[in-house]
């Protein structure tokens, strides 16, 4: 093991300190919050994609268990006419198809779809509805799910209706945000969503899966500070060692042998594997009762619409899909800056956000189809994984989305992801919503912390974004209204942390008085870290701007779609190459951000030699 590299690495390592001589910064970047997120300069071999991708399978995988698992113990104690197997099953399949074409026509940017918590929240508003008075009591942890065989099983109908009224919300909350999407309604409120927007909605959406992540962890508190502290030394402490030379080799044709940083580049699949590997010896794994079945799933499952039945739509249903459309919307904005952000580029553009948001829908829709619960969206905790190992890649989001269909595929398998240990699922969960939570922090050196308007947003945003939820929970008299669907959409609403931040931030920061400098969008550049795109060069800009473009032959068609739609394409006075020339067909498909020339570095970023 070595921390020098005698040949060029292909992976830019971040944070070494030891025998490393760094680059002389420029006077205008020299900035101790300045941070040089590792990124390939050229295409990854086969191999450290497949388990690159297999790693952000194992933290999707987080999210999948814990929204399923939490989802089916707040329904009626009974039976289900199906498998949860099927269920997670269609679920992985609709993550695969939404990850697949939110990588290739979205955002452009290397970002797993996974069932976030923010279509959990309004779930569980909604079917807390449908329950017994006799049952709504807090702490109903015990419920046990089994296959209902004969007529006469309790609870089978109220659970069945419950999880097709909620796949019924999904789908109304995919059609809503597509057609938010399609109109370009998240490209012209981008541009207004400063530092002051985005660093509270990414706080908050650190802290808002505390309680989640505690429940999980306190399975088994051992395995869970096992796992959490082979994470931290992996990522950390030994993020800077390199393996020696290796076989693997570089997709390009340069034959150059490079030193793999393994430690920071598997720093969740390792500790994932040793961790399940002790629980199983010491005999701690047990799959959750919700998620078991007394009978084997099948190998081999085509999921097709109506396979249980067709998604019940109510108007509460209705409802809890708008809170659901909304919250998403929110949460996956922040994920296209973050992204953008930890892999160099510009902030997204206005017709890439678009686009991504349609994507999401179209995936949120195909899921509420087949029976899923959950819908798909941009996935905290993978864009923390990203910013933990430091590296992201086209490449690696495609084998993911292939990958999950796979798995969608076979009921059989995707069984074999609910027998990882809760403890695991929670520690993996509490870390990537950490380094979530870090980067909220680090992006408040944009603006001006030290004004009294800003303490004010930041302040007022992040406590009232944590306080509402928890006092809607602890309210002795539930919000009543008098109409139902009214009550389940304000409820939804207000147990929506990510949303109340964003929306919050989004009202102070546009209409309290505020300078460009002091709001965080000096050099009149409208974008979340515009201070971060004022020093990279005019080419650099180009070039990275050009990742978030249509591939090829798709621009050929936006001169033919309607004008009410052309918000989904670039504009033609947006910059190409250098030479003004299109892109070759795949020339950055697999590389992010690929530039031609480095983005300067920071004092921490090693020297190649």
């Amino acid at each position: 093991m070595s921390r020098s590299h005698p040949h060029p690495i292909q992976l830019r390592s971040v944070g070494s300190q030891d025998n490393q001589a760094p680059l002389p910064l420029p006077p205008a970047i020299q900035n101790p919050s300045s941070h040089s997120w590792a990124s390939p300069h050229g295409p990854l071999s086969w191999g450290l994609c497949c388990l690159l991708a297999l790693q952000h399978i194992l933290v999707l995988t987080s999210l999948l268990c814990a929204s399923h698992l939490l989802l089916l113990r707040s329904l009626s104690q009974g039976g289900l006419s199906y498998s949860p197997a099927q269920i997670l099953a269609s679920s992985l399949f609709s993550c695969g198809v939404s990850t697949a074409l939110q990588t290739w026509m979205g955002s452009r940017l290397p970002l797993v779809q996974a069932p976030s918590f923010e279509f959990l929240f309004p779930a569980l508003v909604l079917t807390s509805q449908k329950l017994p008075l006799a049952i709504q009591t807090p702490g109903n942890s015990s419920l046990m799910l089994h296959l209902c065989e004969g007529p006469g099983c309790h609870g089978l109908e109220l659970r069945n209706s419950s999880l097709r009224e909620v796949s019924g919300a999904v789908v109304v909350s995919g059609l809503l945000q597509g057609t938010l999407g399609l109109l370009g309604v998240p490209g012209h409120l981008f541009p207004y969503c400063g530092p002051l927007v985005l660093a509270p909605s990414l706080i908050v959406a650190g802290f808002s899966a505390h309680k989640e992540v505690a429940l999980f962890c306190s399975a088994h508190w051992g395995l869970a500070l096992l796992l959490i502290l082979l994470m931290v030394i992996c990522s950390q402490h030994l993020g800077s060692c390199q393996l020696p030379p290796c076989p693997w080799r570089p997709a390009s044709t340069s034959s150059t042998r490079t030193h793999i940083p393994a430690f920071r580049l598997f720093s969740v699949l390792v500790p994932v594997a040793c961790v399940w590997i002790v629980s199983d010896i010491l005999g701690l794994s047990a799959t959750p009762l919700e998620l078991s079945a007394p009978t084997e799933a099948p190998w081999f499952w085509l999921p097709h619409p109506a396979e249980w039945d067709w998604p019940l739509l109510t108007p509460r249903a209705l409802t809890t899909g708008i809170s659901m459309a909304l919250a998403t919307s929110t949460s996956s904005l922040g994920c296209y800056a973050l992204c953008g952000w930890l892999l160099h580029l510009p902030s997204p553009p206005p017709h890439a956000c678009s686009r991504g948001l349609s994507l999401e829908g179209l995936g949120s829709v195909l899921a509420g189809l087949l029976g899923s619960p959950m819908g798909t969206a941009s996935s905290f905790p993978n864009v923390g994984t990203v910013s933990l190992i430091q590296a992201g890649s086209r490449r690696v989001a495609y084998l993911v989305g292939l990958l999950c269909a796979g798995l969608g595929l076979s009921p059989r398998l995707a069984q074999l992801l609910t027998t990882i240990p809760l403890p695991v699922l929670g520690g993996v969960l509490g870390v990537t919503q950490a380094v979530v939570l870090s980067t909220g922090f680090s992006s408040f050196h944009l603006a001006d912390i030290d004004s009294g308007r800003n303490v004010f947003i930041v302040g007022f945003a992040i406590f009232m974004a944590l306080l509402l939820p928890r006092w809607l929970r602890e309210a002795p008299v539930l919000l009543s209204t008098g109409w139902s669907s009214l009550d389940v959409l304000l409820r939804s609403l207000l147990t929506e942390p990510i949303f109340l931040a964003g929306f919050l931030g989004f009202l102070l920061e546009n209409t309290i008085p505020g300078t460009q400098l002091e709001r965080g969008l000096g050099q009149g550049l409208p974008s979340p870290f515009s201070a971060q795109e004022a020093w990279m060069p005019q080419k650099t800009k180009r070039k990275a701007a050009r990742e978030y473009d249509l591939p090829f032959p798709v621009p050929n068609l936006c001169t033919r779609i309607p004008q009410p739609l052309r918000c989904l394409c670039p504009l033609p006075e947006d910059p190409g190459n250098e030479e003004g020339g299109p892109a070759e067909p795949g020339e950055t498909t697999d590389l992010l951000p690929g530039f031609g020339e480095q983005c300067p570095r920071s004092s921490g970023e090693l020297r190649s030699q």
